[in-house]
């Protein structure tokens, strides 16, 4: 085991860096057993000052440059690069570096869709015929007489521009309400593809190529766009189509989803194809029978992470935690067997498995760990990938040669709110639309619309930010929407469920209550924030909140991001016209030109703009400043009568 510094142990109380009750009893087992997780490497870390700020440049070996963010100006690069170059550079790899993440993803989740339409792969089918339709309608594709599967092939065609297109516009573009997209061409950030976007970022940003933040930024939204209306966009509506749309579903989460008298088997990561084969394999007759024979009265199936939300979304799978809980979760000693695929895997669980003897493996050719068992996943013969992992896990618990400790602590929330639900629940079967929500935030019952997103980060308390600000912003009549590390944070804390109704401000409460909702909406997966631009759009097709994204009284938060997928995100968002705050902090400095555009001068083009802050209080009076500010410009700020769309209003909807 990896000794723990008794240094650590007195520099960190746990109650200092984690809201999860469950999370801090095992890091208290932990230290007792001497093992180091992620929150005592970070105590012993302290973030770079320099590259915090993103004043340091290494694009080539004269340097790396260091510059002083106390006086910005003061000094150049070797080369003569600014402190707006460099600072843009480094974002702009950052963005490129997230965007080919979800892009890389969304291109993987394509190819099994293909396999499905082609019938080269059989193991998966279409879920939900009805959205291929609706999807081939909404992209104008004639596929009249067609079958499903010659649907299938023609949409895989046509999404496949959005990674290889090097010219015209990416197909979803076409999603875009006009006005928005009138600003993306007049400012040149419409994406062509995935591939030519990124790549154009790491060519410009190289030694002695693009040298002016301004039109560095101009790359930044190209390749950021091409990840929230593209590839990540893909991956969640292909998704639905091959496993199922998600509409609400009750899920418990909590390190007491864990059972000690049954084989435990967690699925981590992002690619929902190994989820949905392992749903299958642990429920497999044969294996449930030789789990039985060694003892076990069965096998349970846990996700971790954001697959783990997108399968708590579509089938309500049980969700043992986020991001930062993926090591302790092996510290209670019941993980038999964890199962990664790529994206947010620490490298850290490798020694951690090895304290408690669980089997970590590492599925996909994408991320292998040093030190990790690597079973290779082939969506060809994906049982055979499975059913190994489920049989390793079956030997581990016969012999498990460890204390078992399992937090008894279970929190239900209800999860899966699609965006095709979010319309039905709004408007009913027969008058689907988003009049209602529409029409309670222009008569004032709900102020607004926050979509509060992202990881955890050990810099900061795990979850309280998140906590904190989204029971600041319904407080105050703000609808929440969720997704990712974040929307686990807030079913922790109970918000996911209607009784939690009761926090909200009188407003929001009564359209909960009415519609039977809870304040907070829990979409997916990080992938799935391209259900929050489709809802932003449906906003703005509906009418009544202004012409584009920009217009409309919403903001966005990501109060615990750490990775480089997170401010992707985030660009995409602002791009789209979407106030968006981070916190922990930003790569930027202040008081530079970089800094200015990004933080006001891209709002003044007609997008969104940049906020930061570590406060959650501040983030949320920062976001209802925002929210108000495009009431009064809406002329929707006056008192006006508040009026509840109850069943019969919504017959009578046009």
């Amino acid at each position: 085991m990896e000794k723990l510094d008794k240094k650590v142990k007195k520099a960190v109380p746990i109650n200092e860096v984690t809201q999860c009750e469950a999370t801090g009893r095992m890091l208290e087992k932990a230290r007792r057993d001497g093992v180091v997780v992620a929150f005592d490497r970070a105590a012993e870390m302290k973030p770079c000052p320099i590259g915090a700020e993103s004043a340091c440049c290494k694009m080539c070996y004269m340097g790396p440059c260091r510059l002083n963010a106390r006086d910005p100006y003061g000094k150049v690069g070797v080369c003569g690069a600014t402190i707006d170059t460099i600072q843009s550079r480094n974002l702009a790899r950052m963005v490129a570096s997230g965007s080919a993440a979800h892009n890389d993803h969304g291109m993987a989740v394509l190819e099994l869709f293909k396999g499905v339409a082609n019938g080269t792969i059989t193991d998966y089918t279409i879920k939900d015929p009805y959205k291929l339709d609706a999807l081939c309608a909404e992209l104008e594709l004639d596929v009249d007489g067609m079958t499903v599967q010659e649907k299938a092939l023609a949409l895989a065609d046509e999404l496949e521009k959005t990674y290889t297109q090097t010219e015209g516009e990416i197909p979803f573009a076409r999603r875009v309400p006009e006005k928005t997209l009138e600003t993306w061409r007049k400012l040149d950030i419409v994406p062509r593809g995935a591939m030519i976007e990124v790549l154009g970022i790491m060519s410009r940003t190289h030694m002695g190529c693009d040298q002016h933040y301004e039109n560095i930024t101009k790359a930044i939204s190209k390749a950021a766009l091409a990840d929230g209306w593209g590839g990540s966009m893909v991956a969640t509506e292909l998704g639905d189509i091959m496993f199922g749309t998600p509409s609400p579903v009750q899920a418990d989460v909590n390190f007491g989803v864990l059972k000690e008298d049954h084989v435990n088997v967690i699925v981590h990561g992002h690619e929902p194809n190994l989820f949905e084969s392992m749903l299958v394999s642990v429920s497999d007759p044969s294996l449930v029978k030789i789990a039985r024979e060694k003892g076990a009265k069965g096998i349970n199936l846990v996700g971790m992470c954001c697959s783990g939300a997108e399968m708590m979304s579509r089938h309500g799978v049980p969700h043992a935690g986020n991001f930062m809980s993926t090591e302790p979760v092996l510290v209670t000693g019941a993980v038999d067997a964890m199962a990664v695929d790529i994206q947010c895997i620490q490298q850290g669980l490798v020694k951690t498995a090895e304290c408690y003897k669980t089997h970590l493996i590492t599925t996909n050719p994408r991320c292998h760990i040093e030190g990790a068992r690597h079973i290779e996943f082939d969506e060809h013969v994906p049982r055979e990938c499975t059913d190994e992992i489920v049989t390793l896990a079956i030997a581990r618990f016969a012999d498990r040669g460890v204390d078992v400790e399992i937090p008894k602590i279970v929190n239900q929330g209800i999860h899966g709110f699609s965006h095709e639900y979010i319309n039905y629940m709004l408007g009913g079967s027969f008058r689907s639309s988003y009049a209602p929500l529409n029409d309670n935030i222009i008569n004032g019952r709900i102020r607004g619309v926050a979509g509060v997103v992202g990881c955890v980060n050990p810099r900061v308390k795990q979850d309280w930010v998140h906590v904190e600000l989204v029971k600041e912003l319904i407080k105050n009549d703000v609808l929440v929407i969720q997704t990712g590390c974040s929307q686990i944070a807030l079913a922790k804390a109970g918000l996911t469920v209607p009784e939690a109704a009761v926090l909200a401000g009188p407003g929001l409460r009564e359209v909960c209550e009415a519609v039977g909702m809870p304040p907070v909406l829990g979409l997916g997966s990080c992938v799935d924030n391209t259900r929050i631009l489709i809802a932003a759009t449906a906003m703005v097709n509906q009418g009544g909140l202004g012409d584009s994204i920009a217009d409309l009284p919403v903001a966005g938060a990501a109060p615990e991001w750490m990775s480089e997928k997170a401010v992707a995100i985030g660009q995409y968002f602002v791009a789209s016209g979407v106030f968006t705050v981070f916190g922990v902090g930003f790569p930027t400095v202040k008081d530079t030109k970089f800094h200015d555009l990004l933080f006001g001068g891209l709002e003044n083009q007609g997008l969104g703009k940049w906020g930061v802050t570590k406060d959650p209080y501040e983030m949320a009076a920062m976001m209802l400043a925002h929210i108000d500010k495009k009431r009064k410009e809406l002329g929707i700020d006056k008192a006006r009568e508040r009026v509840l769309t109850d069943m019969a209003s919504r017959r009578e909807l046009a």
